[in-house]
């Protein structure tokens, strides 16, 4: 099997399916990454999110996940919206503009796993979404793709923050990209203040703090949520990494009513409509009852 002929193969399938970036590491254990990924979860940081202190075995080595994988494929697939919501409209996050990008990334990369296997049949992969228990943005700055910023999210030089990440465990050596060295956020704090709930220190995530955690949490939580219906974007929209980035690329991936509904709208949406309008949409995870209550807050329409 020829490495450099199957490394371009990959990659050319991969960017063919869809996907905007892509680079390769060699597997090799995550050992630096998985320590600070303890000592983040012995400080309480995770908040009841329990299943991140779940698999830190598999996170540290994924060869765990494949037997014998020798690669790791990361993929980026922008999700920067080409359109914004109206101005009085409650807040919802980027990457929820668009279709349940886990339904999307699965599909897609069992696609892309199909198409490889079929030209090259003793080849084994496995797609992973961020589902699954990999360290992506750890394997994203191992394959070239970008540095880790001070608001904890991947920064592509080319897309941003605003992507999803998605790999493939390959049990073969293939060619590698050079790994990104340290962070290029320099002195720029921008993201740090402008956290509304103060959850950001440079490089550290308090999810305790973060508002786009309690925004999709079942129940009232306490947290003043406002103006953010779901998830939070504010450390991405002052990010001067994202200010010249393209907007996404993909025709019908974006769910109409949500640059399209007024404060009006939402306030009026009942259940019914709710989930026959984003049945393929992330918000469906949060659900109507949670949702409509911050609708109401972020309205102004309770307190």
């Amino acid at each position: 099997m020829d490495k450099a002929s199957l490394t371009r193969y990959i990659k050319e399938t991969v960017l063919a399916a869809g996907f905007d970036a892509c680079g390769i590491a060699p597997v090799a254990p995550l050992t630096a990454e998985t320590r600070r990924l303890k000592q983040w979860l012995a400080a309480g940081y995770q908040a009841d999110m329990s299943y991140m202190e779940r698999y830190t075995d598999k996170r540290e080595n994924p060869a765990l996940l494949l037997n014998n994988a020798q690669s790791v494929v990361v993929m980026l697939l922008n999700y920067k919206p080409p359109a914004m919501q109206p101005p009085d409209a409650p807040k919802i996050a980027s990457y929820a503009y668009v279709r349940n990008y886990h339904h999307v990334i699965h599909h897609t990369l069992k696609n892309i796993c199909a198409t490889v296997v079929k030209e090259y049949p003793d080849v084994r992969l496995r797609g992973f979404v961020d589902t699954g228990p990999v360290l992506e943005k750890a394997w994203a700055v191992r394959a070239g793709l970008g540095w880790i910023g001070k608001n904890t999210l991947l920064v592509s030089p080319v897309f941003g923050s605003y992507t999803f990440i998605a790999e493939l465990l390959v049990a073969v050596a293939l060619d590698y990209d050079t790994s990104v060295a340290g962070s290029r956020c320099g002195s720029c704090r921008r993201c740090l203040d402008a956290c509304p709930g103060g959850a950001l220190d440079a490089y550290r995530l308090d999810a305790n703090r973060c508002i786009s955690y309690h925004n999709k949490r079942k129940g009232d939580n306490g947290v003043d949520i406002r103006p953010w219906c779901f998830g939070c974007d504010c450390c991405q929209r002052v990010c001067p990494w994202n200010a010249a980035t393209p907007a996404h690329r993909h025709d019908g991936w974006t769910i109409p009513e949500i640059v399209g509904f007024t404060a009006d709208d939402w306030l009026g949406l009942d259940e019914e409509a709710f989930n026959r309008i984003f049945a393929q949409s992330v918000l469906r995870e949060t659900g109507f009852v949670k949702l409509q209550s911050n609708w109401n807050v972020c309205s102004g329409k309770q307190p």
